[in-house]
């Protein structure tokens, strides 16, 4: 059978069909046959602009595996995604945690925002933590070993779907990782098919210099990720140090820290910008506010319609932040997200 990629009809169909509940990967993505399950390969690539998305966007979502995030995907017209760390370590056999990650960092940012927790909570936070330091150390030690056949296979999986793996980000790039850490990920990340890995920028120039070195070595970029902290020189340090440095930028928190119109710096680092978030936030002035997109002040429509122009090569990543409505989903948002950025690409 000859594989379709998704018209614009075919996606409002889909779109529709989410809307009042009924999804096109209704079957098991494990039981149903692959002819089935991927007779109808998603396409978010448009006018150019490859739309993709963060598997943070399906944070809500009852099944957090490889597979699960794999059919969230399809169900959304999704061809591309920058996949984080939990669904393809857990593939690949990572030591599994048993903390309640919420509840821990639902207490710590109580404590950082100076509430007073009970003698009890505090306890509870205390033994988590405990607990994930413990589990940290196994992890560490897997990843010393672990060999990439699973990333592979995984990627092959995600590929035979349609599904393009542009972007890694696991837990193992910042300052309290060793070294064997860090090459893991790299080289997980090049079995995975990603272009770059991504994490928070650390603001700590010493560690910048330390990945830009390793990254070298692995001929794979790392991509640095800002929130409010963003500014148009936020990245210039980095960039400085190693030519595999390069941008993981934000553009819905640039314009709620502040900053100028987005696409002056945009335009200006356009060569070392790898994948681009995009959420609708509100200005300073405005509130912040995370809303749905449409409603906030990001220039979203304005983005993507240069990156059309000029024909860009980095991914536009949907990063749903917004409260989901009720009698909605991550999954029916992600595909309005989509919608939204293919009236605009469109028109």
């Amino acid at each position: 059978m000859k594989m379709i990629t998704s018209t614009r009809r075919q996606f409002m169909g889909t779109a529709t069909k989410l809307a009042t509940g009924l999804s096109i990967g209704s079957s098991s993505l494990i039981t149903a046959p692959a002819i089935l399950r991927y007779y109808r390969k998603p396409n978010s690539l448009i006018k150019g602009v490859q739309i993709g998305t963060i598997t943070y966007s399906f944070r809500s979502m009852p099944d957090q595996s490889a597979e699960a995030t794999l059919q969230y995907l399809l169900d959304s017209g999704i061809s591309a995604i920058e996949l984080m760390g939990d669904p393809a370590e857990s593939f690949a056999g990572k030591p599994a945690s048993t903390v309640d990650r919420r509840t821990y960092f639902r207490l710590r940012r109580r404590s950082r925002r100076g509430d007073e927790l009970t003698e009890t909570e505090k306890k509870e936070m205390a033994d988590m933590q405990a607990q994930m330091e413990a589990h940290n150390k196994l992890v560490a030690a897997w990843r010393e070993s672990v060999a990439m056949d699973k990333f592979k296979q995984l990627k092959g999986m995600y590929a035979d779907a349609g599904v393009t793996i542009y972007g890694f980000k696991p837990s193992a790039f910042g300052k309290n990782n060793t070294d064997a850490e860090i090459d893991y990920g790299l080289r997980a990340a090049k079995a995975l098919g990603a272009t770059h890995v991504t994490l928070e920028h650390p603001s700590d120039d010493a560690h910048t210099l330390k990945l830009g070195k390793i990254a070298t070595r692995h001929k794979i970029h790392v991509a640095y990720h800002g929130h409010e902290q963003q500014t148009p020189t936020l990245w210039d340090t980095a960039l400085e140090q190693s030519k595999y440095n390069a941008l993981n930028m934000d553009l819905g928190h640039y314009v709620a820290a502040g900053n100028p119109d987005p696409l002056e710096i945009i335009q200006a680092k356009q060569d070392q910008i790898l994948s681009m978030h995009f959420k609708d936030r509100q200005t300073p002035e405005h509130g912040k506010a995370n809303l749905a997109w449409g409603d906030g002040d990001t220039p979203i429509v304005k983005v993507l319609r240069w990156m059309r122009d000029q024909k860009t090569k980095f991914p536009a990543t949907i990063e749903l932040e917004y409260q989901i409505p009720e009698g909605s989903d991550a999954v029916k948002e992600v595909a309005r997200c989509l919608e939204y950025c293919r009236k605009a690409l469109e028109e």
